[in-house]
């Protein structure tokens, strides 16, 4: 496994923000590489679920993609986990229709469905983080982000 620095879940909301405004033509110049950096970032967003619950994330491979193992050693004694499973899926599925077609017209289109996929599975996990009990569906996280910025208006009073 190739050893590169792990991006935090800031990091990667960030990036996949700035990817969502992109112009079309920068995307489409970028396909191939973005379709791997937003596949590495969900690898980054479930090692950080695993590192944050003491696991030491896995370097195999389920139906050919980290993902997917990354996905079902975090959901191992941890069903709440499983609500992201599609999400994960869903983020493997843009990453091969902009592999098979980097240049197709609706490649930038998959790459900034693939981004929100993406940032979608960064909230939950980072929602996750903050309350383990955190739902039986990946949108359960918004009550949080909700309370958070709940917080930031009022002190910011």
């Amino acid at each position: 496994m190739t050893h590169r620095p792990r991006r935090s879940i800031e990091e990667i909301t960030d990036r996949t923000d700035r990817i969502i405004g992109a112009p079309t033509e920068a995307l489409a110049a970028s396909a191939p590489a973005l379709a791997d950096e937003l596949l590495a970032m969900g690898e980054d967003v479930l090692d950080a679920w695993l590192i944050g619950k003491g696991q030491t994330p896995t370097a195999e491979l389920s139906e050919g993609f980290r993902l997917l193992a990354q996905h079902r050693q975090a959901a191992r004694g941890n069903p709440s986990f499983n609500a992201c499973r599609e999400t994960c899926r869903e983020l493997v599925y843009h990453h091969n229709l902009i592999r098979l077609s980097p240049t197709g017209e609706d490649a930038p289109r998959n790459i900034r469905l693939g981004a929100m996929v993406l940032r979608h599975l960064a909230l939950f996990v980072e929602g996750k983080l903050v309350a383990d009990g955190l739902g039986d569906f990946c949108c359960s996280s918004r009550p949080i982000r909700q309370g958070e910025q709940a917080e930031l208006k009022t002190e910011a009073l």
